[in-house]
């Protein structure tokens, strides 16, 4: 009954303008158009969730643009033939509001279907940002009749009366013409996509009320004043046992109420504050995606801006956004999501991977440092739908990230096919000054030894990207190894900056015995050997080495013995 309703809420924008599909889709006359592909979901597959593209699993080996970017297809040209000179499968692109609607009620889709066409030409996918309410926590990307007209659609206020670049999420007109946009987008993508080049959405980007913990306007007063929502309070008494601890800590502190106004139940200060922007931030972004859905049911995502240290009050990072201590809220209010993705530019990427697949989150990294070994953590570690690095235009053609896609990429079906019956892990180093590494996997001890020295970026590529915008610099350069126990024993290996060595942690026969190395590639899933490496390139069979200049693929066979 929720979503008939939803759906009736939504009616008004069936009046929307139609247009036609990308010329791309065009046939010539006698032509058979082309067939519809799978929609693309996102499934339980075994012991993990997968992204299913063509119904196969699919990992994103993505870049996102700068925000500007896609706004001119001029600009582009250039870009698509070094991103596929990059190895990208997968470009996360922009859609603004302002350029999709600038008439009310005028859509012009012509950069949509430049992006369409030009993925497709390059043979890659396209996951789009809907930059619209938010965009990095303010209203930047709104159109000018929206932006003006402040009765109709008001703005979030400070404590002191003033209005910022912000409209507030308890705007209902403001709802209603961002999801009706949305609509009309999701609407010309079914008609102008059919093969599904666009994978995924993203829904607004990074949401949350910045420079106070939360809104201070006419509307959001009289809400905070009103009882919390039964539909919210009956998701956290339901879920109170696996909520997040930051979550249940704030709801204790009163005596776990289960109904009054959000003081009452959640007390006074920021961290309330902050629970009660998460509650009607979702709600704005859930009603969105819904209206998108209603016309496209590919997988949608909100993506957060995160808090920087711990020090950080709500408002110094956006207050609401979905951050983990409010996940619950999130999923409460915004169950249309299939996702809640982290924008990582801090160091401790292993902490913020450990925080976002909480409760079954599925972990997709719509922006982050280019970092290899982060890649191979996020996909090893954490079954990663994929990984992008920001301002991916502005990084060096030959970054390392492109080889390491390239080898990530013959290797998806293999990768796909372990990870659902839980047999990938990585290794990372930590630092560059950290030597040694020990896990269990597979019936063995792995016992890494790290190389000294880095093999990064040149410090004069590094420094020119960065000064071109480039957000996604790796912090420093270490050893790395994703792992795929392919069999009793038998082992495929790939990365780079290590020796290993391998003993047994089972019981049985006490020594672990090298039976052979090759060293090869993959090719769509097909092993292509190369040299079998059984001599002094693996120690004289008492280890195994990939020291060498850029990402390597060995398969290990293992004995044991007494």
């Amino acid at each position: 009954m929720k979503h008939i309703l939803a759906l009736l809420w939504f009616g008004s924008t069936l009046a929307l303008a139609q247009t036609p599909p990308v010329s791309a889709t065009a046939t010539p006359s006698g032509a058979k158009p082309p067939v519809a592909a799978p929609t693309p979901a996102i499934r339980k597959n075994g012991a993990t969730m997968q992204m299913m593209v063509d119904g196969r699993p699919f990992l994103m080996l993505a870049g996102e643009l700068h925000n500007s970017s896609a706004s001119s297809s001029e600009y582009m040209k250039p870009v698509w033939k070094k991103l596929e000179a990059m190895n990208l499968n997968t470009v996360i692109g922009t859609v603004s509001w302002e350029l999709l609607e600038p008439l009310e009620g005028k859509f012009d889709f012509t950069l949509v279907d430049d992006q369409i066409r030009q993925a497709r030409a390059h043979n890659m996918r396209l996951v789009l940002i809907w930059f619209a309410t938010w965009k990095n926590a303010v209203a930047s990307y709104i159109p000018l009749w929206v932006k003006t007209d402040l009765k109709r659609f008001p703005r979030v206020q400070s404590k002191d009366g003033v209005g910022q670049e912000e409209l507030t999420p308890l705007g209902e007109e403001s709802l209603r013409a961002d999801a009706k946009a949305y609509r009309a987008l999701m609407r010309h993508i079914r008609a102008a996509d059919p093969q599904h080049t666009v994978i995924m959405m993203q829904v607004q980007n990074e949401t949350g009320k910045l420079h106070d913990s939360r809104d201070r306007s006419s509307l959001a007063e009289a809400a905070w004043n009103r009882p919390v929502p039964a539909e919210l309070m009956n998701s956290l008494a339901e879920n109170k046992a696996k909520l997040a601890p930051e979550l249940t800590k704030i709801w204790s502190a009163n005596g776990f109420k289960t109904s009054g106004t959000w003081p009452e139940i959640f007390g006074a200060g920021p961290a309330a504050d902050e629970v009660f922007m998460a509650w009607y931030i979702a709600r704005y972004v859930g009603k969105v995606t819904e209206a998108g859905k209603a016309e496209l049911p590919i997988p949608m995502y909100a993506n957060a801006w995160l808090v920087q240290n711990e020090n950080q009050a709500p408002g110094a990072y956006p207050s609401g956004g979905p951050n983990p201590q409010v996940h619950d809220i999130w999923r409460a209010a915004a169950p249309q999501l299939d996702l809640l993705a982290p924008d990582i530019h801090l160091p401790d990427f292993k902490g913020v991977c450990a925080k976002f697949t909480r409760n079954g989150n599925p972990l997709f990294i719509p922006e982050a440092r280019a970092s290899v070994p982060n890649l191979f953590w996020a996909i090893g570690r954490h079954a990663a739908l994929g990984y992008s690095p920001f301002g991916i235009e502005s990084l060096p053609e030959d970054t390392p990230l492109g080889p390491a896609y390239k080898t990530l990429a013959g290797m998806i079906p293999v990768i796909a096919k372990y990870q659902a019956e839980g047999k990938v892990t990585a290794v990372v180093q930590d630092q560059a000054d950290q030597r040694t590494q020990e896990i269990s996997f597979g019936g063995y001890k792995f016992s890494f030894a790290f190389s000294a020295g880095g093999r990064g970026l040149p410090q004069a590529q590094a420094q020119a990207a960065q000064a071109a915008g480039g957000r996604g610099m790796p912090q420093e350069n270490r050893g790395f190894a994703l792992i795929v126990n392919t069999a009793p024993d038998d082992f495929v290996i790939a990365g780079q900056g290590f020796s290993l060595t391998f003993a047994p942690d089972t019981a049985g026969p006490k020594v672990a015995g090298i039976g052979t190395i090759d060293e090869g590639r993959y090719e769509k899933g097909v092993w292509i050997p190369g040299r079998r490496i059984n001599g002094d390139e693996n120690g004289g069979g008492t280890r195994m080495q990939m020291r060498g200049q850029g990402v390597g693929i060995q398969k290990v066979k293992l004995y044991r013995y007494d």
